[in-house]
């Protein structure tokens, strides 16, 4: 089983020599692009990527925790946080390796 990281860099080279864009072309195009993910996650709006998979914000009540370390009772905030929801294309695509 493979632990490697795809990087900011790896993929900008990417699109470098699959798209023929330049080298910052490529790196503003994919900035342009997170950039974009990120302001409609922040309005809490679902980014649906066909035949990738679907990132949904969602909102968690606060509740009581515990520390693992010392075993005290803590609250944990209120929160939103981002959810992925793969395809099933990219689900089929990752089982069969």
């Amino acid at each position: 089983m493979s632990n490697q990281t795809i990087t900011r860099a790896e993929v900008t080279d990417k699109i470098v020599s699959e798209v023929g864009l330049t080298r910052q072309e490529s790196s503003d195009l994919l900035d342009r692009t997170l950039d974009m993910i990120g302001a409609a996650l922040e309005h809490e709006d679902e980014v649906k990527l066909s035949r990738f998979g679907n990132f949904v914000v969602r909102s968690k009540a606060a509740r009581e925790g515990r520390n693992p370390k010392t075993g005290e009772e803590a609250t944990i905030a209120a929160r939103r946080v981002v959810t992925f929801r793969p395809s099933p294309m990219l689900k089929a695509q990752v089982d069969n390796k």
